[in-house]
C-alpha cells in the first residue's frame, strides 16, 4: 500500500467514527500542530490567552467534526497537515484580533476558558482528549437543520457532490456551498471557529 492509500483509508475509518483512527491520526499530527501554535505564539500577551494545547484542541475539535460530516477531501498527508496549518494560523489571528479589540487587561482574564469549548471537548491535555469528540459531533448534529442533516449523512456515507444533487435535487457546488456554510455557523456557535479552513 502506498502512504496515499494508507492515509485515505485512515481518513475513511476516522470519517466512520473508529476511534482507533482518529487516536492515530492526532497523535501524527499533534506534535507539528503544537510547534507551529507555539512558534505563532510569540507574543507574551497572546500566550496569557492562547495555549497551544488548546488551540491545538480546537483546530482538531473543529477539523474532526468536518471530516466526520464529509466536508473534507483530502487524498495526501501534506494536504491534511497544511489545511491544520492555515486553521491554526486563522485560529491565533482570531485570538489576536480578540485580544486587539477588546483590549483586555492580561490580570483580568487570567484562568478564564473557553466555556463551550471546554464544556464539550474536555480539559484533559493527552492527545487522545480531543478524540472523544463524538459529543461534540452529536451536538453539531443538533445545530444543523434536517436539509444540512441529510447532506451531512451523504457526505459522511461517501457519496459525491453530484451523487448527492442527483438525490436530493440541486447544483452540487450550491449544496457544497450550503453545506460549508452551516458548518461555519455551528463551529462558530460552539467556539470551534477558525475559518479558511480548506
Amino acid at each position: 500500500m502506498s502512504e496515499s492509500e494508507i492515509f485515505r483509508d485512515l481518513l475513511t475509518r476516522v470519517r466512520a467514527g473508529d476511534q482507533r483512527a482518529a487516536t492515530d491520526l492526532v497523535r501524527q499530527l499533534e506534535p507539528e500542530l503544537r510547534r507551529a501554535v507555539s512558534v505563532r505564539l510569540g507574543d507574551p500577551r497572546l500566550r496569557r490567552v492562547a495555549d497551544s494545547v488548546d488551540v491545538c484542541q480546537s483546530v482538531l475539535a473543529n477539523f474532526f467534526v468536518r471530516v466526520r460530516l464529509g466536508e473534507f477531501d483530502l487524498a495526501r498527508p501534506e494536504q491534511l497537515l497544511h489545511m491544520l496549518m492555515v486553521m491554526t494560523r486563522n485560529k491565533i489571528q482570531d485570538h489576536a484580533r480578540r485580544q486587539q479589540a477588546q483590549k483586555r487587561d492580561h490580570r483580568r482574564i487570567e484562568g478564564q476558558a473557553d466555556g463551550d469549548l471546554d464544556a464539550l471537548v474536555g480539559s484533559a491535555r493527552e492527545p487522545g482528549s480531543v478524540v472523544a469528540w463524538r459529543d461534540l459531533l452529536q451536538e453539531v448534529r443538533k445545530l444543523l437543520t434536517d436539509e444540512e442533516r441529510q447532506l451531512a449523512d451523504h457526505r459522511a456515507d461517501g457519496l459525491a457532490w453530484p451523487e448527492i444533487a442527483a438525490q436530493v435535487g440541486g447544483q452540487p457546488d450550491a449544496l457544497r456551498k450550503k453545506l460549508d456554510r452551516a458548518l461555519d455557523r455551528v463551529t462558530a456557535h460552539l467556539g470551534l471557529e477558525v475559518g479558511d479552513h480548506a
